[in-house]
């Protein structure tokens, strides 16, 4: 698989769900993936990706901004309170906001930053106990208690249990962000983005078919 096969998949699924390829943000996910790699996909034009710890990010994405412009950073994994200052400062956009601790510490940085990324809810859909996110019958008064702290809620993200029928999962977020006046749905990922796009995804997040298999992790 390569950059240009999940584009023209995308476009493929935006053509048969009656959507624009421009509704569609891909998020290349990069996690330990070597410099070489990420590079020459920044050499093919794309600017998006999302990686999920804060110590590689800052470890890797200073630089290419330096040898690249218009580069787009998404924060996609489970981010910890003492790390969220240099989220704030790497990022355009953390997907995993979970808890009321980690909004009010976001809320208390973007006073002192003057700034914030674009944030995202987590909902746990599968209701899984090892998972992050936010019980979908806690989403609402969540959601709400975020916007209380006068911070940026673009949408949701979930991640499906990878035993389960995703869509079921997409649908359930969907309905959540309807009913909260949210566009943003960062669902699916390399083997579901096309279910995802049917049921209204604005970011997809997709790595080792864009990258190739990851060296660890």
């Amino acid at each position: 698989m390569s950059l240009a096969e999940i584009q023209t998949r995308i476009a493929k699924a935006c053509e048969e769900a009656g959507r624009a390829t421009a509704e569609i943000k891909l998020v290349a996910v990069s996690k330990v993936q070597p410099n070489a790699r990420v590079a020459a996909v920044l050499d093919q034009g794309h600017r998006t990706f999302g990686e999920n710890k804060v110590q590689e990010a800052a470890g890797k994405w200073p630089d290419f901004r330096m040898a690249y412009d218009d580069i787009e950073l998404h924060l996609i994994g489970p981010l910890q309170t003492n790390k969220v200052k240099q989220a704030m400062q790497l990022a355009e956009a953390i997907h995993t906001v979970d808890r009321p601790k980690l909004a009010n510490t976001i809320a208390r940085h973007a006073q002192d930053l003057g700034q914030c990324p674009d944030l995202f809810v987590q909902v746990n859909t599968g209701e899984e106990t090892q998972k992050s996110g936010v019980l979908p019958t806690d989403a609402d008064d969540f959601i709400a208690e975020v916007r209380a702290l006068d911070l940026p809620v673009k949408g949701l993200m979930c991640i499906p249990p990878v035993d389960e029928e995703p869509s079921l999962h997409f649908a359930l977020l969907a309905k959540i962000a309807a009913r909260n006046g949210l566009d943003g749905l960062s669902m699916g990922m390399s083997s579901d983005f096309e279910r995802a796009i049917a049921l209204g995804a604005t970011h997809i997040r997709v790595g080792s078919a864009i990258f190739g298999a990851r060296d660890n992790g």
